[in-house]
């Protein structure tokens, strides 16, 4: 296994590679882009998601995924969320001058889901989310959850999600990954009151 990185400073972008005997990743992401989105991850559902991701929270995103999908899903999803992690990490940097904190709520129909986030440079997530559904096009449920734990574990962040409403699974998952990208959106915008400063107490994050 072996990750590499190509940071780019002057627009907070980072590229991660993640080679494994279960999945082949590559994921490039620009912060301060305009939501564009270039997405392989072989799962079409799991595209559309990252596509939300991307457009809500005006991140330039890339996604290629070679994975051992003839077993199933689960290395894939947690392995892209693995990487985008990193490379949001990466990216972001020592976190002088962000916000730090995001949250949203978003609707979409019936369903109604709430996240928060906190760029806190420790790992969490609660999530509280019950999918009327096991399966959305090619994407099992239960995988959302390992996605998002992959993705805490390496961006180093607390993350709450919480579906409020629901009837149908696509919009409930809809929603959390809309809601997700428009709090990463929040915590990541530079507030030009602390330029420069770790948002902080202890000085560091």
């Amino acid at each position: 296994m072996s990750d590499t990185s190509s940071p780019h400073v002057a627009t907070r972008s980072a590229e991660v590679r993640r080679d494994t005997n279960e999945t082949k990743i590559r994921v490039r992401v620009d912060l301060d882009g305009t939501g564009r989105a270039r997405l392989a991850s072989g799962i079409g559902f799991l595209d559309h998601m990252l596509d939300q991701v991307a457009r809500h929270g005006l991140i330039d995103l890339e996604v290629e995924c070679q994975g051992d999908l003839h077993i199933d899903g689960h290395h894939t999803v947690e392995d892209i969320g693995i990487t985008l992690g990193q490379a949001i990490a990466r990216a972001v940097g020592d976190k002088k001058g962000i916000t730090r904190y995001g949250h949203s709520y978003v609707p979409l129909d019936e369903a109604l889901s709430r996240v928060v986030v906190d760029f806190s440079g420790r790992p969490g997530l609660a999530m509280d989310v019950k999918f009327t559904a096991g399966m959305i096009g090619a994407l099992d449920t239960q995988l959302v959850y390992e996605f998002f734990q992959g993705f805490v574990n390496h961006a180093l962040v607390s993350l709450h999600i919480d579906n409020l409403k629901g009837v149908n699974a696509h919009h409930q998952c809809e929603t959390i990954f809309k809601a997700f990208g428009r709090a990463l959106r929040m915590a990541l915008t530079p507030d030009p009151r602390s330029a420069g400063v770790i948002p902080s107490t202890k000085g560091t994050l």
